[in-house]
């Protein structure tokens, strides 16, 4: 890693993601990439993904640095592959663990796909930093009908709620979406989570919750837009629920 002082980190699952990585990336504002280290975290994937972002680095991150030279900019991301896919658990371990050996204060999850807002970063760290938090997750479902403008297909808008409403029975905090993977975390919390002991699919971010809950730490959600644009998802809805039900019942009986 190049930056020597930073306060933000962000790290960005990237599978398959060849059309819209240059733009996720170029959406993150200059105040924050100033502050920041992002690494994009590439899970084996078999499309132009490495080459979307050599081309971000030779041209599209002029445009994302705005007022920095590109020589500059450089030294504020980084590329890293895994040769074989390792899903999604994986790789947000893999992030976590670099945003904790970076000394940053705050480590957030920017998916390479599109569906969450880069440029709301700096929003998002200015209200962990301003109201002392450790876990802040992007909703799209805080503004009623937000979600279905922003094409959400019916049935995730259904189950979904279905799993949020169950989820927040058993949890402390309160919140109206629990599977958004827009999230920020303090490093305060992560030095107090064994990382290895997580799990290996996409419901480590509930996992993630769920310890944040259980433990007491602050926690807090902010609305973000809902952008679905008819992209393939690599999630398996039959197990990650059944999944989701099985983090419900720890926190409830456990």
């Amino acid at each position: 890693m190049s930056c020597s002082a930073i306060d933000y980190f962000v790290f960005v699952p990237a599978y398959n993601v060849e059309r819209t990585l240059v733009e996720v990336l170029s959406k993150i504002d200059a105040s924050v990439l100033a502050r920041a280290h992002v690494l994009v975290i590439d899970d084996g994937s078999r499309d132009g993904t490495a080459e979307a972002f050599e081309c971000f680095m030779s041209s599209g991150a002029e445009n994302a640095s705005q007022s920095e030279n590109a020589r500059n900019l450089k030294s504020h991301f980084e590329y890293f592959k895994f040769e074989q896919n390792s899903g999604y658990g994986a790789v947000v371990k893999k992030g976590l663990a670099e945003g904790l050996a970076s000394g940053a204060a705050f480590v957030a999850c920017l998916h390479g796909d599109g569906q969450y807002p880069a440029e709301k970063l700096g929003e998002f760290f200015a209200e962990m930093e301003n109201c002392n938090l450790d876990l802040l997750q992007g909703s799209r479902h805080a503004v009623a009908g937000d979600a279905k403008r922003g094409g959400m297909p019916l049935y995730k808008r259904i189950g979904g709620a279905f799993l949020t409403a169950l989820e927040n029975l058993s949890f402390r905090v309160k919140l109206t979406d629990r599977h958004s993977g827009f999230i920020v975390y303090s490093s305060r919390f992560l030095k107090t989570v064994d990382l290895n002991r997580l799990s290996a699919s996409f419901d480590i971010d509930l996992e993630l919750i769920s310890i944040a809950d259980a433990c007491r730490f602050a926690i807090a959600e902010l609305p973000i837009p809902t952008r679905y644009a008819g992209e393939k998802s690599n999630l398996n809805v039959v197990t990650y629920g059944m999944r989701v039900l099985r983090q419900v019942w720890r926190r409830m009986f456990f």
